[in-house]
């Protein structure tokens, strides 16, 4: 009972989704049907992707991963989250609390990497598309692809490690339902306003830098569909590079908003807004708005139906 208690001391207190809120049922019901309908679109359109051979291209093999990584992004937070609330323990151990933040913000780094490489491919595939399977062959999307993970992983091991090692002196208490680096600094007691600094220099480096990659590759990318002759091919370019702007915006707003202001503005709520909004809505809506909006992928979808309503 002893060392029980003892780790009970030692463990942070997730105070859950919107602490106080009326019919929280409800809402944590409605996201848990977010997080299935997420599984589903994700690992769907994952195994589509694996299993087309017409979809094993560069710019499917990239979309593949921003499905993994969503489909592991929704999964580090909603879980648990839900175990919380049902099993009504809201502790979490100091071990799991800097491994959910590890996590979080490797997929959230690499998912920002990743996007600014899709934008590039896009732009190889529309502005200079006769040299599209040099530029973009299999050893460049390999290394894309590793980019993305390791830049991703590399950042959030230092930032994981510098803030877990921050000293709590008083309440352990969490105004969350995940463990997050802005949270764990307002209840830490060491001054932190330089590391805060960090965190915007890296917040620059990761989604602004990115961002304005993004923008300009968009930027030459639309002079270039002005200048098509083709209104078929221009309607193409435009529906493809629609989609991945859609999902840059749905991606980067929350982003920006949650780490590009200092601490003294955050508020718990709308900091959890963003987060419902970033790390549960965001991943869903992803594979919906590629799936959708494509037609490759809405006609190997059909392909494999009719196959396997023809096979039954």
């Amino acid at each position: 009972m002893g060392r029980r208690n003892e780790t009970m001391n030692t463990d942070f207190i997730l105070l859950g989704l919107f602490p106080g809120m009326k019919h929280i049922s409800f809402l944590v019901f409605v996201i848990l049907l977010i997080y299935i309908v997420a599984f589903t679109a994700n690992t769907g359109l994952i195994l589509l992707i694996w299993v087309d051979p017409r979809l094993h291209t560069p710019m499917y093999i990239l979309l593949s991963q921003l499905a993994i990584m969503d489909l592991t992004l929704i999964s580090s937070t909603v879980p648990k989250m839900a175990d919380n609330f049902f099993s009504r323990r809201t502790n979490i151990s100091h071990a799991a609390c800097g491994t959910q933040i590890f996590f979080f913000l490797t997929l959230g780094i690499a998912e920002c990497i990743l996007l600014t490489l899709m934008a590039y491919d896009r732009y190889v595939a529309i502005c200079n598309p006769l040299r599209y399977l040099i530029i973009m062959n299999q050893r460049t999307c390999i290394q894309m692809i590793c980019v993305s993970w390791l830049g991703g992983a590399l950042t959030s091991l230092v930032h994981t490690a510098y803030v877990m090692h921050f000293p709590i002196c008083g309440s352990k208490k969490i105004s969350h339902f995940l463990c997050e680096v802005m949270a764990i600094l307002k209840i830490t007691c060491e001054d932190t306003a330089a590391y805060e600094k960090a965190v915007v220099v890296t917040s620059i480096v990761v989604l602004l830098f990115p961002l304005s990659l993004i923008l300009s590759s968009y930027t030459l990318i639309f002079l270039n569909v002005l200048r098509m002759n083709s209104s078929k091919g221009r309607n193409k370019a435009l529906a493809t590079c629609s989609s991945h702007l859609t999902v840059v915006s749905l991606y980067y707003g929350p982003a920006i908003v949650v780490y590009m202001r200092p601490s003294y503005y955050h508020s718990p709520k709308i900091d959890q807004v963003l987060f419902v909004l970033g790390a549960i809505l965001t991943p869903m809506m992803n594979p919906l708005i590629y799936s959708l909006r494509n037609k490759e992928v809405v006609g190997a979808l059909k392909k494999i139906l009719r196959h396997s309503l023809t096979t039954n």
